[in-house]
């Protein structure tokens, strides 16, 4: 392309970008999370999945709408509060986004509990495990459940009053509680709160002389039924469950801080003490009980959802325990890639300098990533291991590695992300452990979130120093790797072993313009980089050419990025868009996207791999990180893509793509109204589901 073709290009892709600006253009994003969250909940109604799989979904969803409102929800009230009325990318104000997604929000929660009422709890009770009400009970199991109360339950149980001597009492964000209207012996009517113990099973079981019917009542019915053991002398009126979620939506004032650690402990300390947002109850409570929560806890009527159903789907993860195999999936062992099998562990390093090792996880092991920072603990000849952590889970092998090779003296610095959500605490005790060991611990950069996941080992070997490196797209976590797909690579390229020396120069010191030659970082130059190959794309296309974009991610919303995507669309490139969650690009709109199809898959597994493929003139570039097309990825994160070089696995990925593709099992395809469609094999003899074929490794690359 001569200079005047590219002023001409440049001057051309400025207009089209101006008038890619329309809101009608986008989708509204918290409706676009909204709409992954009824594609959850479509799992739970899919009888194709085993039961007590479907009992998981729902638990999932659950647990989604509890961060929906802590985070999003939030995050409105905030802005109204502040007076703020920002436009959303759609053109919605704050007050039109918060009375939407509240709607919405109500709509999915009702369908949750049909689901329950409708169609999980009979097909549970089908199988042989009934989940009975307390009032249909015999007198013989009233009386064992009050028995198991007083054994079990009561000392457990710390009643509060609320009287002009004690203040209304706190009701902590999630947790599970009775309101108690009683009148004591004066004939005065008091209020008192008891929390329901999170430590005690909330599913009780009865005896049965029937080893395939299990009968399982609520706690927290138990204990409304014998109450007033709590109270003697008083007469109980009323005694309702409910529950609140606060803000979680916490601003760390991180510019200000002398000390960053101390600065998030205080935050998730204030966080017990955020706003509310919901309360919920069932929908059998009377005003009078209602109107004391309300005015205590500043409830509002539109931040009040009453059900019918047992609160918080979370703890139906209980069921999931049951030991009933036919009713969950069949279990799976997950495999180690050739190239590792015929090593000898303590030879890793000899397989990953023969050549560069792709897992995906996880139909491939996670172990040979937790093998190779064991190995490098105690290998004699490593010098020091530096890493990023930011969900890293309980009793992690991960962190004990990284302990062991302090012990054996080597150099490890790590930086522990103490920004990560609902992971600060744990986070906070993991880089305390581990300072205390003598890790040079960072706890995060000032400003951004470290999202990217990168461990660099440095090895003294015969012919110098040698940079091992493992690079991946889901956090250190062997727990998360087993239920998450992730990809991860295992490399001594040069190229890559300095980027990533770079990189932690950056994290650790002050390396302010870092170069990087083969890994894209944010925010310094990934954004950048990933228009330059979208705009290499259309080159193509304009030139006549092939053009083609397959990308994998769990969300995308970056305007600048979308609009380019547009522009490539209208300039014939054929993309594909795998997004798990929020998506905020609408396909197929004439003119603008019609060249633009978008797929969401969840299956048995949930989607976390970020996988980029550029067709680049039949010479495919793919790159594999952490980094989702969100504003918050590209601006206020630092994230790694890194390339994929191999041809061998370039191919292996190319099928992975390609079978994700042609889902027609677990997939949903985008519709330019926003809306999402499940698609059907035609026969089926014609059924393509991805992830099955992954856990039975038939692609022909798949063990290559």
């Amino acid at each position: 392309m001569s200079e005047t073709q590219r002023i001409d290009w440049v001057s051309r892709t400025i207009e089209s970008q101006e008038s890619l600006r329309d809101p009608k253009l986008y989708c509204n994003r918290e409706l676009s999370l909204l709409a992954f969250q009824h594609r959850v909940l479509e799992e739970a109604l899919d009888t194709a999945h085993p039961l007590l799989e479907r009992i998981k979904f729902l638990a999932i969803f659950g647990s989604n709408m509890d961060e929906f409102f802590m985070v999003r929800v939030a995050a409105f009230q905030q802005q109204q509060q502040a007076g703020g009325n920002d436009l959303s990318l759609d053109g919605r104000t704050t007050v039109e986004q918060l009375a939407t997604t509240r709607a919405e929000a109500g709509l999915l929660v009702e369908r949750a509990y049909e689901c329950w009422r409708g169609d999980l709890l009979p097909a549970l009770a089908a199988e042989g495990i009934q989940v009975v009400d307390y009032t249909a009970l015999s007198p013989e199991h009233r009386a064992y459940l009050a028995n198991f109360f007083r054994a079990s339950v009561f000392p457990v149980l710390t009643p509060l009053g609320y009287d002009p001597g004690r203040p209304f009492p706190h009701i902590s964000s999630l947790s599970l509680n009775l309101a108690i209207l009683l009148r004591d012996r004066a004939g005065v009517e008091r209020f008192a709160r008891i929390k329901i113990p999170d430590t005690i099973d909330q599913l009780i079981a009865l005896p049965s002389t029937d080893p395939g019917v299990v009968r399982l009542v609520w706690l927290e019915q138990i204990i409304i039924a014998n109450v007033g053991e709590l109270f003697p002398g008083a007469r109980i009126l009323d005694c309702y469950a409910f529950r609140i979620t606060r803000d979680a939506e916490v601003e760390i004032q991180e510019l200000e801080s002398d000390d960053l650690l101390e600065t998030i402990e205080e935050a998730v300390w204030q966080r017990r003490f955020r706003n509310l947002v919901r309360l919920e109850l069932n929908r059998d409570v009377p005003h009078s009980v209602l109107a004391i929560l309300g005015e205590e806890l500043e409830a509002r009527p539109e931040q009040t959802v009453q059900v019918a159903g047992p609160l918080d789907f979370k703890r139906l993860l209980q069921l999931c325990a049951l030991d009933r195999p036919r009713l969950k999936f069949r279990p799976f062992a997950p495999s180690t890639p050739a190239a590792l099998q015929t090593q000898a562990k303590e030879d890793v390093f000899a397989a990953i300098r023969r050549e560069s090792i792709l897992l995906h996880h996880p139909f491939d092991s996670f172990q040979p990533v937790v093998d190779f920072l064991r190995l490098s603990a105690l290998d004699p000849q490593v010098l020091a291991i530096k890493m990023t952590l930011y969900r890293v889970g309980r009793d992690s092998p991960v962190v004990k590695a990284l302990l062991s090779a302090v012990q054996e003296g080597k150099q490890v610095s790590v930086l522990v992300e103490l920004k990560a959500r609902f992971d600060e605490e744990s986070n906070i005790e993991w880089a305390k452990a581990l300072e205390a060991d003598g890790v040079h611990v960072v706890y995060g950069i000032v400003g951004l979130k470290v999202h990217s996941k990168v461990a660099l080992v440095v090895r003294r070997e015969a012919d110098g120093i040698r940079k091992y490196v493992h690079l991946g797209t889901g956090n250190y976590n062997p727990a998360t790797a087993r239920i998450y797909t992730d990809l991860s690579l295992l490399t001594c390229d040069d190229g890559i072993g300095d980027d990533a020396v770079t990189l932690f120069n950056r994290l650790t010191g002050y390396s302010e313009q870092p170069v990087y030659s083969k890994l894209l970082v944010a925010p310094d130059s990934m954004r950048a980089e990933l228009i330059r190959r979208i705009g290499r794309e259309i080159e193509f296309a304009e030139r006549g050419k092939p053009a083609r974009i397959i990308a994998k991610m769990n969300g995308i919303d970056d305007p600048e990025i979308i609009r380019w995507l547009y522009q490539a669309s209208q300039a014939g490139v054929k993309i594909d868009l795998l997004v798990r969650g929020i998506c905020c690009l609408r396909p197929g709109i004439p003119g603008i996207s019609e060249n633009i199809r978008v797929r969401s898959i969840l299956g048995r597994f949930l989607e976390h791999s970020r996988v980029f493929s550029f067709r680049n003139g039949g010479k495919t570039e793919i790159l594999l990180g952490s980094a989702d097309w969100m504003t918050r990825n590209l601006s206020r994160r630092i994230e790694i893509l890194f390339p994929i070089e191999d041809r061998r696995l370039i191919r292996r990925l190319g099928e992975m793509l390609e079978m994700y593709l042609a889902d027609n099992v677990g997939a949903r395809e985008m519709r330019a109204d926003c809306s999402y469609v499940r698609l059907r094999p035609a026969s089926p003899n014609e059924a393509v589901e991805a992830q099955s074929t992954f856990l039975r490794s038939e692609l022909p690359s798949a063990k290559a």
